[in-house]
């Protein structure tokens, strides 16, 4: 082996990617819930807490990230 060459080897369940979102919308809620579109209207996003973080951009609707789960997490534990 070379002395100025590094190897590493790092298998598949070693890697671990994080991904960090600022935003995320309506399409994107319902697969991370598991709660169709109109559950969400109906029984989350109608919430005031959830109306406080969302953003709007023409009729494009997007909510913060991190603070849309801690308001979902506090609607349903309220069920």
């Amino acid at each position: 082996m070379n002395p100025g060459k590094v190897q590493v080897k790092v298998g598949e369940k070693d890697l671990q990617i994080n991904e960090t979102l600022l935003m995320i919308d309506l399409n994107k809620l319902a697969v991370i819930t598991s709660m169709s579109k109109r559950f969400l209207e109906d029984e989350i996003l109608s919430d005031p807490r959830m109306r406080i973080i969302e953003r709007r951009k023409s009729r494009k609707r997007w909510w913060l990230y991190n603070e849309s789960l801690e308001v979902i997490k506090e609607i349903v534990d309220e069920w």
